[in-house]
C-alpha cells in the first residue's frame, strides 16, 4: 500500500469553509497566483528518481538479502565475519577449491574429539523472524573414506537455539549441503554456527542463508521491505553504483562491472571505499561481495520500473584521495568496457556480452539509454578523458545519453572551470552535486531560473540538507532539512526544461554500520522506516504533473533578519572560555556562571567540560564547537575570556546561527597563529568563498584574552584585548517565506499545486487560480508537517509523516492556511 494512502482516516476530513474573493475574514500574509490557461513547458519525466551507492552497508547488509558475511571466504582476512567455537583451528584452504574463481576456503580441525566449529556474526549480526523459512547452502567436504557429523544452528543473541539440522559430510569431493531452518523466536542479532562433533577436518566455502521471502520471491534476492520502500518512490531512474564507489581510493579499488556478473560463485570481492574512509566511522569489515552486481542492478531498475543509470569508471580514481591517473595511451580499455556495457544491456542474446545476460535469465534487452562517464571528477584531466569517451561512445551508439559532470561543489572554481568546457563539448546532461546547510537550498530555489537553456540539460545528481555540519556524525534526517530540499524541488519542477533529472543522496544506511548521515532510508536487521526527506521526495514524484503552469507569489512581509545563537570553539588546540556573556541592551540574554550543566550547549566536536565557572575543550586535535542561546537573538553583544593551550591552534567564536545553517564565525590566530578571519558562512557549502576580512595578528598561548563581538543590524565588530580587528556588514541570506510550484495534470485536467513554508509561523495565503472555469472545486490535500527539529527513528518511524485530507474550494480564489515548516500539495478537481 502506498504510504500516502495509510491515512485515510484524514481523507474526507472537511478543511474550514474558504472565502471568496470578495469577503476574505483577515489579512492574507502572501498572494500566490497560478495561470492555469498558460501551460509551459512538459514536466521532464525523469525528474524524480534514485541513486543507491553501497556505503552504510546500503548493499551487503542492507539490499542483499543474505546474512552470511563473508560466506566465500575470500575476504582479506579470510576468516573477516567467522570466529571459532571451542578449541577448532582454523586455516584458509587453497588446495583443489570448488572453483577457481573462488580459490578460499575455511579448513576446520578439532583440537580433541568433541564440539568445535565457527561462527558468523552476520552484518551486526542477522535479523530472523520466528517462524519464516530461510535457505541455508554451503559446500562442504573431508578426507577420503571419512564421515563428520555436521550441526547447523541458529542461534540468539541471548545464546539460545532457535534452529538447527544435522547432517554428516563424507569423503573429500565437494558436496552440497542444503536445508531450510525456521526460527522459533524472532531476533535481529542472531548468528549462525556451523559445528563438528569430530576432529575433522571439514572444509566448508560458499556458506549462504538467506529468507525464502525476498523481493518477487526470487532465492538469494532482496530484502523486500528496503526494495519495496524504492517501489513506492515510484522513481524515475536508477543510478548506481556510485558515487564516490565507481572511481576507488586507488584504480585497482575502482568498481568494475564485469567482475560483478555472472556466477555469484565467481564474483571476487573487493574492499569497500567507504572501509576507512572517515576516522569518526572506520569500518574495516565493509566488503563488497557483489552478491548484487550490474545484472541485478538492470533487474531491480526494471522492477522498479524506472530507466537504468549506469555509471562506470572514466580512468581516474577519487579525486579526494589519490587521483591516481589512468595514461591517455591506457584508457582504450576502459572505454572498451563501455562499449560492452552497452552490449550487455541492450545488445541481441546471441551477441558476446548479450549472450551472458541471456544466461543470466534476461534474453530481452533491458533497454538502457543513459550512461554516466566518471562520478564527480573535475579538471583538465577529467574533461581529456571525457572527450575521448564520447568521440567513441556518441559515433557507435548516438542513442545512448551520455553524461558528465561539474565536480563535487555546485560553485566554485572546478564548477566554473567545468561550465564552459562542458557547453563547448556540447554535454547531452551534466552532473551537479551538492551537500549543504538547509538555508543554501532555500537561497538557491531560483538557481536554475536564468539557466541557458540552449545548453546542456542538468542532473541534480546528489543533494541532501546537513542539519549540524556537511558530513557531521551528527547530522539527522530533520524535518527542516526536508522542508528546504521541497523548496529546492519547487525550483527544479518549475525549470524541468534545463533540469530533467534529480536525485536525493545517499538512500540507505544501517542504524548500526553507517558511515555518512543523513540518509533517506535507514534500517536495522529487521525493519525500516522513510525519513521526512523521503516523504518529500515521494510527494514530489506522486504529484508531478505533465506540464508546468507559471506562477507568481507577492509577500509583503519583511525580509529575514540576521540572528541566532552564538557559540564558543577551537581548532587544533585545547582551550577554555570563562566570564561569558550575551547581552541585548540592559537585558542579560546568557550568563555563564549560570549554567550547571556543559551538556546543556549544542556541542559539535572536543571534550568539553565545566568547571569553577569556566568552559573548557580539552581535545588537542580537531574542529569543535559549542552553541548556546536561543536562534531568535537578534542585536546582541558577547562578552568573553578565553585562552588556548597550544601556540598554533586558533579559538572559533561562532554568531547568527540559524537553525538552517547560516552563521558567523571569527577565528582568532588561525592559520598557524598568523591572522585572525571573519568569516560569514551564509547559505553556504563547503566550497563557498566565505571570508569576509582578514588581517594579520597572533594569540599568546596560556594566557587570557578579552574577546567582545557587537552585533547591531547587519553590522558585525569584533575586538580582542580592547582593540577593532573587524568591522564589517553581512546581512542574512536572501531566503523567502513561501515557495511554490504548480503542474497540470492533462489527462484528468488536474492542477497541482506545491507550496514550501519553511517559517516558524503558518502562512495564510490567497491562492488565485486564473484560467479556470468557475464554481466550487473538490481538492485533495497532502501536507507533511510537524516540528522542524523532529525526526523519525526505528523506535518511532512515524513522527514526520504526511497527511491527507479533501476539501471544497469555493472558487478559482480562496485562502489557504499553510501550516509552519510544510509541504503541502493541494490537486485542485481531483477526481
Amino acid at each position: 500500500m502506498n504510504t500516502l494512502q495509510l491515512h485515510a482516516t484524514y481523507r474526507f476530513l472537511l478543511l474550514l469553509a474558504v472565502a471568496t474573493t470578495a469577503n476574505f475574514s483577515h489579512a492574507t500574509d502572501a498572494t500566490l497566483r497560478v495561470d492555469c490557461g498558460q501551460p509551459g513547458h512538459e514536466v521532464s519525466d525523469r525528474l524524480i528518481g534514485v541513486f543507491l551507492e553501497d556505503i552504510n552497508f546500503g548493499a551487503d547488509g542492507g539490499l542483499n538479502a543474505e546474512l552470511v558475511k563473508n560466506g566465500s571466504f575470500e575476504f582479506p582476512p579470510y576468516q573477516l565475519g567467522w570466529s571459532a567455537i571451542g578449541e577448532a583451528k582454523l586455516s584458509a584452504g587453497r588446495d583443489a577449491p570448488a572453483s577457481a574463481g573462488n580459490p578460499t576456503f575455511l579448513r576446520i580441525e578439532g583440537q580433541t574429539p568433541g564440539e568445535a566449529g565457527v561462527s558468523n556474526e552476520g552484518f551486526r549480526g542477522m535479523g530472523v523472524r520466528d517462524g519464516e523459512k530461510y535457505a541455508f547452502s554451503m559446500l562442504a567436504r573431508t578426507t577420503a573414506g571419512r564421515e563428520v557429523p555436521v550441526t547447523v544452528r541458529l542461534v540468539s543473541q541471548g545464546g539460545e537455539t532457535l534452529a538447527e539440522f544435522s547432517t554428516t559430510v563424507e569423503g573429500s569431493a565437494w558436496r552440497p549441503v542444503t536445508a531450510d531452518l525456521s526460527p522459533t523466536a524472532t531476533d535481529a542479532k542472531a548468528h549462525l554456527d556451523v559445528l563438528m562433533n569430530s576432529e575433522g577436518p571439514l572444509d566448508v566455502d560458499l556458506v549462504s542463508l538467506c529468507p525464502h521471502d525476498t523481493w518477487k520471491g526470487r532465492p538469494h534476492g532482496l530484502r523486500k521491505d528496503l526494495v519495496q520502500k524504492l517501489a513506492d518512490l515510484k522513481p524515475a531512474f536508477f543510478r548506481f553504483p556510485g558515487g564516490c564507489i565507481v572511481e576507488g581510493s586507488e584504480l585497482r579499488y575502482r568498481y568494475q562491472w564485469k567482475s560483478t556478473i555472472g556466477p555469484r560463485s565467481e564474483r571476487r570481492p573487493l574492499v569497500n571505499r567507504w572501509n576507512t574512509e572517515f576516522r569518526h566511522r572506520l569500518t574495516p569489515d565493509y566488503y563488497q561481495s557483489f552478491d548484487i552486481g550490474f545484472y541485478e542492478y538492470f533487474q531491480l531498475a526494471e522492477d522498479l520500473g524506472a530507466e537504468p543509470l549506469p555509471i562506470l569508471n572514466c580512468g581516474m580514481a577519487c579525486q579526494f584521495n589519490t587521483g591516481e591517473l589512468v595514461p591517455m595511451d591506457e584508457l582504450d580499455p576502459y572505454i572498451q568496457d563501455a562499449l560492452d556495457l552497452i552490449e550487455f544491456a541492450n545488445g541481441p542474446a546471441d551477441s558476446r556480452w548479450g549472450a551472458i545476460r541471456a544466461a543470466m535469465g534476461h534474453p530481452e534487452p533491458f533497454g538502457m539509454k543513459l550512461l554516466g562517464v566518471g562520478n564527480e571528477q573535475w579538471g583538465p584531466d577529467y574533461f581529456e578523458r571525457y572527450e575521448r569517451f564520447a568521440a567513441v561512445l556518441q559515433q557507435a551508439h548516438p542513442e545512448i545519453e551520455l553524461i558528465s559532470t561539474s565536480g563535487p561543489f555546485p560553485s566554485g572554481k572546478h564548477f566554473d572551470f567545468a561550465w564552459p568546457i562542458l557547453k563547448q563539448l556540447n554535454v547531452p546532461i551534466v552532473d551537479e552535486h551538492c551537500y549543504a546547510m538547509p538555508d543554501w537550498f532555500l537561497r538557491e530555489a531560483t538557481r536554475y531560473d536564468n539557466y541557458d537553456r540552449s545548453g546542456p540539460q542538468v542532473f541534480m545528481g546528489e543533494y541532501a540538507a546537513q542539519s549540524v555540519a556537511i558530513a557531521s556524525p551528527n547530522n539527522r534526517n530533520t524535518l527542516r532539512c526536508a522542508i528546504a530540499e521541497a523548496a529546492f524541488l519547487t525550483g527544479i519542477e518549475r525549470n524541468s526544461d534545463v533540469v530533467v533529472m534529480s536525485a536525493y543522496a545517499p538512500l540507505m544506511a544501517h542504524v548500526d554500520a553507517w558511515q555518512w548521515t543523513p540518509d533517506l532510508i535507514w534500517f536495522d536487521n529487521l525493519s525500516s522506516y522513510a525519513t521526512p526527506n523521503y516523504y518529500v521526495q515521494q510527494m514530489f514524484s506522486l504529484h508531478r504533473g505533465d506540464v508546468v503552469l507559471p506562477v507568481e507569489i507577492d509577500d509583503s512581509r519583511p525580509a529575514r533578519q540576521p540572528g541566532g545563537q552564538i557559540g564558543i570553539g577551537t581548532f587544533g588546540t585545547a582551550a577554555e572560555f570563562r566570564d561569558l556573556t550575551v547581552t541585548s541592551g540592559d537585558q542579560l540574554l546568557f550568563d555563564a556562571a549560570n549554567l550547571d550543566d556543559v551538556t546543556k550547549l549544542a556541542i559539535e566536536g572536543g571534550e568539553w567540560s565545566l568547571g569553577d565557572g569556566t568552559i573548557r575543550q580539552q581535545a588537542a586535535r580537531g574542529n569543535s564547537r559549542a552553541l548556546i542561546g536561543d536562534t531568535r537573538w537578534g542585536d546582541c553583544t558577547i562578552r568573553l575570556k578565553v585562552r588556548k593551550h597550544a601556540r598554533r591552534g586558533g579559538i572559533r567564536i561562532l554568531s547568527r546561527c540559524s537553525p538552517s545553517g547560516s552563521h558567523m564565525e571569527w577565528i582568532i590566530g588561525g592559520g598557524g597563529n598568523s591572522d585572525h578571519t571573519l568569516m560569514a558562512h551564509m547559505a553556504s557549502h563547503s566550497d563557498t568563498p566565505n571570508v569576509v576580512d582578514q588581517v594579520q595578528g597572533s594569540l599568546d598561548a596560556d594566557q587570557w584574552h578579552d574577546v567582545r563581538v557587537e552585533l547591531e543590524g547587519t553590522q558585525v565588530r569584533c575586538y580582542l584585548d580592547g582593540r577593532l580587528v573587524h568591522e564589517a556588514s553581512v546581512p542574512a541570506p536572501a531566503t523567502d517565506h513561501l515557495y511554490a510550484s504548480a503542474t497540470l495534470m492533462q489527462e484528468s485536467g488536474e492542477t497541482i499545486v506545491k507550496v514550501v513554508n519553511p517559517t516558524g509561523e503558518p502562512a495564510t495565503v490567497e491562492l488565485v487560480l486564473d484560467g479556470l472555469e468557475d464554481g466550487k472545486k473538490r481538492c485533495r490535500v497532502i501536507t507533511l508537517t510537524g516540528s522542524p527539529e523532529k525526526f523519525n527513528t526505528i523506535e518511532s518511524p512515524q513522527t514526520i509523516r504526511p497527511q491527507e485530507s479533501e476539501m471544497e474550494a469555493s472558487g478559482n480564489n480562496f485562502e489557504y492556511e499553510f501550516p509552519a515548516n510544510s509541504l503541502t500539495v493541494i490537486r485542485v478537481g481531483s477526481k
